[in-house]
């Protein structure tokens, strides 16, 4: 098989840019081992302090809407976070105090969510906070384990009963203005965000729970739906066992659902993440990059990969691949020129890209736009 180019990651770095490449008429194919950060996606991008109109018509067009204001978002704990780009159902406030009085709604059974930590956390900004759990018998087959009590299964049950979830909340109101509901809705039809807020007759704000995150994964399939209707190629569940580089640049990858068969390209975009998905790996004596061979930074004293505070930044997570200007990935200090690193993989060896969300977006349109210039 051969592509103009193969992306080994299908995460938010990974699917942007075959979104990007493929639109622009690149044939190209992701190669996705499976989890990735996008089930831990908060609604929110990091490092996006302007307003990214191409971003917002790349994902309009797989049917994500996007809103851009500069503010603050609620925390699943109660605490508040500076906030820009951000999913249709994460509402970002000019402040903290948002409403007077909050109903904090949970599901009975339901223990990702914190509701008394995020009542806490708003009785902290001013705002009176009541706490009430609803039982839905729907529920009930879940509740009967721990393991299947989670959000996405929840969210696959409460799109279905909408209706009765604004019902029962309608009936709870007294003289709240604001409700905050668990984020456990819009898995399948994000059509059911605008409902809950149309039905609930004051403000409806939703708070993250434990992963996995529905909003990251409706975004996953969403992407997933836009760039296999464009045509690209979405080889799931496999992993790239291996790379075959000739003079400076990579000609063909070797992966495990294909045995001896290798896929050719033009230009690869290595978009494997970090620790997480495996895209780094660590052992006593340093950190690696399992596919190319490519250059990390790292500190080569272990002690000074860790902070000792549990809540400071962790030195390690700065850690990552090496490149050049244009993202190219270097081998043993030279630039592989075919080669381009995206998303988490970098760490923090690209600040100007930022971090988080708006790293993976930034890294995979500046590299997307370095291979349709090269074409």
């Amino acid at each position: 098989m051969r592509f103009d180019c193969v992306i080994i990651g299908g995460g938010l770095a990974g699917l942007t840019a075959g979104l990007k490449l493929q639109s622009k008429g690149l044939d190209t194919a992701i190669v996705s081992t499976g989890q990735n950060a996008l089930h831990f996606f908060s609604g929110s991008f990091a490092s996006m302090q302007e307003a990214p109109a191409e971003i917002i018509e790349l994902f309009s067009a797989a049917g994500i809407k996007l809103h851009y204001e500069k503010g603050v978002r609620l925390m699943p704990l109660g605490t508040f976070r500076d906030a820009e780009l951000s999913l249709e159902d994460i509402e970002l406030f000019k402040a903290p105090k948002f409403a007077k009085k909050a109903l904090v709604v949970n599901l009975s059974g339901f223990h990702d969510f914190f509701a008394s930590f995020l009542a806490e956390g708003l009785e902290k900004q001013g705002i009176s906070c009541q706490i009430r759990s609803i039982n839905f018998p729907e529920l009930e087959a879940l509740a009967k384990s721990p393991s299947e009590m989670r959000s996405v299964q929840i969210a696959r049950i409460m799109d279905r009963i909408t209706d009765k979830v604004i019902r029962e909340v309608r009936m709870l109101l007294s003289d709240e203005d604001a409700v905050v509901l668990p984020q456990v809705f819009g898995l399948q039809d994000s059509a059911v965000i605008e409902q809950l807020r149309k039905g609930i007759p004051v403000r409806v704000v939703f708070a993250g729970t434990l992963p996995p995150s529905v909003p990251g994964i409706r975004t996953q399939m969403l992407l997933k739906r836009r760039y296999e209707a464009l045509g690209g190629t979405f080889m799931a569940s496999d992993e790239v066992l291996k790379a075959h580089l000739y003079e400076g640049r990579v000609h063909s990858i070797a992966t495990r659902n294909l045995d001896n068969h290798f896929i050719e390209a033009d230009n690869f975009i290595l978009a494997t993440g970090g620790y997480f998905s495996k895209g780094l790996r660590s052992n006593p004596f340093g950190i690696s990059e399992p596919i190319f061979g490519l250059d990390v930074r790292f500190d080569e004293n272990r002690s000074a990969w860790y902070n000792p505070s549990f809540a400071a930044d962790q030195p390690y997570m700065k850690y990552g691949v090496v490149t050049d200007a244009s993202l190219h990935a270097l081998r043993e200090g030279k630039a592989l020129e075919n080669v381009f690193a995206i998303g988490s993989i970098l760490g923090g060896t690209r600040p100007e890209l930022g971090t988080g969300a708006g790293l993976a977006i930034r890294s995979a349109l500046e590299a997307s736009n370095q291979i349709l210039n090269i074409k």
